[in-house]
């Protein structure tokens, strides 16, 4: 894509599409072949050391593959692209890339459920220290990065509580002591988010979530630097986490949609958030756009929009999630994010299904936390759907979590 110049909506239609089309068809096809053949073998020698364009093997390079990196690359304003089987592959072999025995990484407690696990049981086990501050307290996360530290990994907004964290600030930290930044934009999007702007090194995506659309691929994505993605697709293509070309294809289709509907999650997220703030069996709700968020004038700063996602908790401890949650018509009831179908669940089964009920909470995650990725049917059919739902609950339900 030659015009850099063009909005996001437009490059989310076009954006690494043409290179990659074959026969005139007018969409990227599906190569599903796990090997390419070659006549020339000096030919078949270049591309395989990398001299030449080309393919040699499916757990290398594909070409459908390559126009959903191409896409989320200039999508993402970045260098390079390289894709994934899922989003924690992504995450996993991003931080297995760089990381050595003795190195030190500096996040924060609200990552995902699956990114903690990783933090708090994988790395320490490989003489790697890992330090988790409180999220969004930027004094904290400032102080123990400038202890030492060789990776500092940002989620934000975070999942499921929203939480906020300054990027440009703790990115402009980091790089006094030399760290990598690694920030997971899965939850705003390259719509509403691109890390990069603000001097990050690495953006990374559940591609599975947002991107895709429409919960029938798994896959992720790391754009940033070409010489970090670089070796991180090394590392990949060794190692295996491959994505396949089917999930490929079905990303590049949702991905054509993803400003219309990701504008439409944003405004449907902003009314309904609203609307609980003063709903008497909601005991808070946690969605960077409300003024009353402590984060949302950071997210205003650095975000377009606030995103398709929020949460809140029931005054009636998970009791009341029991009852509230299968009363909802128009939402699923299952782990995933960012789908044109709204999707709900309580964290315990949802982003923190790994974690005890004890570590939920010292994360600051009620059980009673309902997190909400709002889809793309109607607004107020969403709402009184919610409402409806809520008006099941005993008006003095007991807290009991």
């Amino acid at each position: 894509m030659t015009n850099t110049h063009i909005n996001r909506s437009t490059k989310a239609v076009w954006a690494g599409e043409k290179e990659y089309r074959a026969f005139g068809a007018t969409q990227v096809p599906v190569v599903h072949s796990v090997a390419y053949t070659y006549d020339d073998l000096d030919h078949w020698y270049d591309v395989a050391t990398g001299k030449k364009e080309g393919h040699i093997y499916g757990r290398n390079t594909n070409p459908t593959l390559q126009s959903f990196e191409e896409k989320i690359r200039i999508l993402e304003d970045a260098e390079a692209a390289t894709s994934f089987s899922t989003g924690m592959a992504a995450i996993s072999n991003s931080l297995a890339t760089f990381l050595r025995p003795g190195d030190r990484v500096v996040s924060m407690k609200d990552t995902y459920g699956g990114t903690n696990k990783i933090f708090t049981e994988f790395l320490p086990h490989m003489d790697i220290d890992v330090s988790l501050c409180e999220t969004g307290n930027h004094e904290e996360i400032e102080a123990e990065v400038r202890k030492g530290c060789d990776i500092l990994y940002l989620e934000t907004p975070t999942n499921p509580t929203v939480k906020i964290t300054d990027i440009e600030r703790m990115t402009k930290v980091a790089k006094e002591v030399g760290a990598l930044v690694f920030v997971d934009n899965t939850f705003a999007t390259p719509i509403n988010q691109n890390p990069l702007e603000f001097g990050v090194d690495l953006v990374i995506h559940s591609a599975t979530k947002f991107l895709g659309g429409h919960a029938d691929a798994l896959g992720g994505a790391v754009c940033g630097r070409k010489d970090l993605v670089e070796r991180i697709f090394h590392y990949r293509e060794i190692n295996g986490a491959t994505m396949d070309p089917m999930a490929a294809y079905l990303m590049i289709r949702g991905m054509k949609t993803l400003h219309l509907r990701v504008r439409q999650q944003c405004e449907s997220a902003m009314k309904i958030a609203e609307h609980l703030q003063n709903h008497e069996q909601v005991d808070q709700v946690f969605y960077p756009g409300l003024k009353t968020h402590p984060g949302h004038d950071i997210a205003a700063k650095q975000m377009n929009q606030f995103g398709g996602m929020f949460s809140f908790s029931l005054k009636g401890g998970m009791d009341a999630v029991r009852q509230f949650l299968p009363k909802l018509e128009y939402a699923n009831r299952a782990a995933n994010l960012g789908s044109v179908e709204t999707t709900v669940g309580p964290a315990r089964t949802t982003s923190h299904v790994e974690n005890t009920p004890e570590e939920r909470a010292a994360l600051g995650i009620p059980e009673s936390l309902v997190r909400y990725s709002v889809g793309i049917e109607d607004t107020d059919d969403l709402i009184n759907d919610l409402e409806q739902a809520l008006a099941s609950l005993p008006k003095t339900a007991s807290v009991q979590n």
